[in-house]
């Protein structure tokens, strides 16, 4: 008899084994107790099997677990979207849902087409959108993501994005640079009405941890609406609270996109994912072009209706933004003379430390170095029964993410660890 295995090329970030988990904490088999600031790459919002969640995902599971949604209608799905429209933008009032983030991606990247008429969509550098065909096309936090598959999906373009540390700019300065590189864009490659969307993250995820300037943002809005393009923003990783806003483009004042697509911390875990617009866009959606088999799952909509509950009556967006300035203080403090870091930098519970010589331009040559310094720390963090993880397109950023529940003592009890497990690294 023949026995199966993992894929090979599925690659833990640590060696930890779960056996259980609760709040910020994952216990190991080892007999270990993880702080863990991944939250499964920013998924577990409410923590580790939050109890509300738990008991309405048990409750559901005794009722129906699977009703497929284009066929029969279930409760959780409606107060689901009922829920979720208490935080959506004014206007913004029709949902579709997906299970996944590159699911939702490709549903928002179909209903811009059919909505304009138009082909092509517009991506910013360094932006991550998914592994799937279409979404990796969009893709370019890094080569590893789209490489090895093509011919990738047609009709993308893509603009820089204003990043003044490697620019070597201010930030006005990386603004000014890239809007007028996007408008060079419609000179040169793309004629602004072929121009379906601009499909952008408001805060970088893999690509960095970076977050899009509000002027930046601001000037793309500007140029959607004189386009007739649909601004699409991917709140994928920054949505849900993540950066001590509801949604991370509502540091940008009161701008308002045409799609929304989010998913990962939306049900604590559970799979679903989900696109929102005004009904006067998503009514051009062409009819069979939504749907699925899991789309919208009732047990993962009853997890998703716990959450909002839970981040609602917790406070769980204010606990983002009060312990994220925590978090970046300590994190500046307790590294501040470690010379192989060119920036510290965080929005909420979105935190990243990056690599590399203050001096030279990210990317450049001390890039290998960069990168091997980030992977000893993520590892080096282990030893300190702290798991984290790297990201950015040269390996050379490790990114904190740590659950919307994470206390003030838990916060500085990351903080500790992380620190010890730089200064481990950096002094050989």
């Amino acid at each position: 008899m023949s026995s199966a295995a993992l894929s090979p090329v599925l690659k833990q970030a640590t060696p930890v084994v779960v056996d259980h988990a609760s709040g910020a904490w994952i216990h190991g088999t080892d007999g270990r107790d993880y702080l863990d600031f991944t939250t499964g790459i920013g998924v577990t919002s409410t923590g580790h099997c939050h109890p509300d969640v738990v008991a309405a995902a048990q409750e559901q599971c005794g009722k129906i677990i699977h009703a497929q949604y284009t066929t029969v209608m279930h409760q959780p799905l409606l107060a689901l979207t009922e829920k979720l429209g208490d935080h959506l933008p004014a206007g913004i009032d029709s949902v579709f849902y997906a299970n996944s983030g590159s699911e939702a991606v490709e549903a928002a990247v179909r209903l811009a087409r059919m909505a304009t008429g138009r082909q092509y969509i517009v991506t910013v550098q360094r932006g991550f959108h998914g592994r799937t065909v279409g979404a990796a096309s969009l893709t370019t936090a890094g080569t590893k993501f789209s490489a090895g598959f093509g011919p990738l999906m047609a009709g993308v373009a893509t603009t820089p994005f204003p990043d003044a540390l490697r620019l070597k700019m201010t930030e006005a300065e990386a603004v000014d640079y890239a809007l007028a590189e996007f408008d060079y864009l419609l000179a040169t490659r793309v004629q602004p009405n072929e121009v379906a969307a601009i499909l952008i993250e408001p805060f970088l995820g893999d690509g960095g941890y970076l977050a899009l300037p509000p002027a930046y943002l601001t000037g793309l809005r500007e140029r959607a609406t004189e386009h007739g393009a649909l601004l699409v923003l991917d709140e994928v990783q920054a949505g849900i609270g993540r950066t001590g806003k509801f949604w991370g483009h509502q540091h940008t004042g009161g701008l308002v996109p045409d799609v929304i697509i989010t998913a990962k911390g939306i049900a604590s875990g559970f799979p679903i994912s989900a696109i929102a617009a005004p009904e006067s866009i998503m009514a051009k959606a062409w009819p069979g072009s939504q749907g699925g088999t899991y789309g919208g799952n009732a047990v993962a909509a009853a997890a998703g209706v716990a959450t909002l509950g839970v981040i609602e009556r917790e406070g769980l967006v204010e606990n983002s933004r009060v312990r994220g300035d925590e978090l970046l203080a300590g994190l500046r403090s307790g590294l501040s003379e470690v010379q192989q870091i060119c920036d510290i930098r965080g929005t909420g519970l979105m935190a990243a430390v990056e690599f590399g010589d203050p001096t030279a331009n990210a990317g450049s040559p001390d890039s290998a170095e960069a990168a091997r310094l980030a992977a000893a720390v993520q590892q080096a963090c282990i030893d300190e029964d702290l798991l984290t993880l790297t990201c950015g397109p040269t390996g050379s950023i490790v990114r904190i993410i740590p659950a919307l529940i994470v206390t003030a003592e838990e916060v500085a009890t990351g903080t500790e660890r992380f620190v010890r497990a730089v200064k481990r690294v950096v002094e050989g």
